[in-house]
């Protein structure tokens, strides 16, 4: 009876571990207060989390791999795909990124991502010429030094590579978009010869963010009344309508049998009237079963090995796709987990594991003076404020929307003070702010103190926008 018990354990134990086989997460770093690399893979490895794409191969992310045994996606940044174009750069990219962490208990690199999203049609063309031949150069190099047959280089693609056509929107129809179609030919033909996968990024939430139209039910995994039926297929989520299209799109250049990898799916939790914490659940609540269940897609049935992203908010990220794109994470800044999930996908949703030993900032908070006399700057000021910190959440829909002017001050004030760390004069705006020690968070909304680190948000750039930028707020 025992070894019987037993038995039943470790099948139940091993029911578990195959949930996850196969489920990875986008760790993006765009954020003014960064949580030390060692606690973000100890993160990781707590919450059964197997694999994790990379956006680089910064040294120190790396360092706190080593050892991990966690299967790696580093990257290679897109202003740097035409330095690559040079062969010996790129053996030199390989030889600093890849070869000196492939040791025993060094970094399990699988793939090399060579861009991210080149091909964007925002991009104008920029990294048209620069992409493919990056994409030879990296593979060659990694064929030449020994380690072409267990890593492989890809290009992570938006879905916007592919369609169907007006005439036949149906995904039996996907093929490659018309003015790259001979360039993506030749890239999906040298990743089949280098049995390198397809590397793709597909956003149901886009879908209902560019159009007000688009059925919201298809953006889900839970059953659409009106299901696409193509040549006796029937698709019920426009996931599997995206992926199939894809599917259509290699099987017409000749690759039909290419292996597709999702790099990034998820849905983001703030910044946008779709995006909330409610649709978010939803959305992980239909996927993660199907992947554990390797259901496939009608067009390929089986296994799916998928990104989701992604793992911690970024506030530092560009806001110019939407204000939601600083709200994916399925943890917030901290490390703290917004709702329950399962990603093993048995259904026993629970929150995750938080991130371990986190730092704050002093409980202090900067809000509007209610004392303030000349209120002619608050414009202004506002407006400082929300270009050097996130503001997202004051958008239309968003988690802060619903605040009063005074609230809508406060709340910008006190980014912009945890941004800064709090600063002793940061806090100030020419009178219109005063600190407290009161927390002044109010209903959904989160007036945050940040996470204490020794690096000083002070010297990024990225945060440098139009100061008309937030203007909304005051509306």
């Amino acid at each position: 009876m025992y070894c019987v018990e037993k038995m039943f354990k470790v099948g139940i134990f091993l029911l578990f571990l195959s949930g996850v086989d196969g489920l990875g997460v986008n760790w993006g770093t765009m954020a003014t207060h960064k949580l030390p690399p060692k606690t973000v893979v100890q993160m990781l490895k707590d919450n059964g989390i197997g694999k994790v794409k990379l956006f680089d191969a910064d040294q120190s992310t790396m360092s706190a791999l080593a050892g991990s045994d966690l299967e790696v996606m580093v990257a290679i940044p897109n202003d740097q795909l035409s330095a690559m174009n040079d062969y010996d750069r790129a053996k030199d990219w390989v030889k600093r990124n890849v070869t000196r962490y492939n040791f025993k208990g060094g970094v399990n690199i699988k793939y090399v991502a060579v861009g991210n999203e080149p091909f964007l049609t925002s991009y104008n063309n920029s990294f048209l010429n620069t992409t493919f031949p990056a994409l030879q150069n990296i593979q060659n190099a990694l064929n030449e030094a020994g380690l072409g047959s267990s890593i492989k280089a890809t290009v992570p693609l938006n879905a916007d590579v592919y369609f169907s056509p007006d005439d036949n929107p149906v995904p039996s129809a996907g093929r490659f978009r018309e003015d790259i179609n001979d360039l993506m030919t030749q890239i999906v033909q040298f990743m089949s010869q280098n049995n390198a996968p397809f590397t793709v990024n597909i956003y149901p939430f886009l879908s209902l963010y560019a159009n007000e139209h688009f059925p919201v039910n298809f953006a889900f995994f839970d059953g659409a009344s009106n299901p696409i039926v193509d040549n006796g297929l029937s698709y019920t989520n426009v996931f599997d309508a995206n992926f199939d299209t894809l599917v259509s799109a290699l099987k017409a250049a000749g690759v039909g049998n290419l292996p597709i990898l999702v790099g990034e799916v998820g849905w983001p939790t703030d910044g946008d009237k779709n995006a909330n914490v409610n649709l978010a659940y939803r959305f992980y609540k239909g996927l993660l079963p199907r992947l554990a269940a390797n259901v496939g897609t009608p067009l390929r049935p089986g296994f799916i090995e998928v990104y989701l992203f992604g793992l911690i908010d970024e506030d530092g990220k560009s806001i110019a796709p939407g204000n939601f794109e600083r709200h994916w994470g399925i943890f917030r800044y901290d490390g703290q987990p917004k709702f329950a999930m399962d990603l093993t996908g048995q259904g026993q949703d629970k929150f995750l594991v938080a991130a371990q030993n986190v730092e704050y900032l002093s409980k202090k908070w900067c809000m509007f003076n209610p004392n303030a006399k000349d209120l002619s700057k608050l414009a202004d000021n506002i407006n400082y404020a929300c270009t050097f910190s996130d503001c997202t959440a004051l958008g239309y829909g968003s988690s802060c929307n619903g605040l009063d002017a005074n609230g809508n001050a406060s709340y910008a004030f006190n980014m912009y003070y945890q941004a800064q760390n709090q600063e002793e004069f940061s806090c100030n705006f020419q009178g219109l702010a005063t600190l407290t020690d009161q927390n002044i968070s109010q209903a959904n909304c989160n007036f945050t103190i940040q996470i204490a680190t020794s690096f000083s948000p002070k010297l990024l750039p990225m945060f440098i926008t139009f100061l008309t930028a937030f203007t909304f707020i005051l509306l």
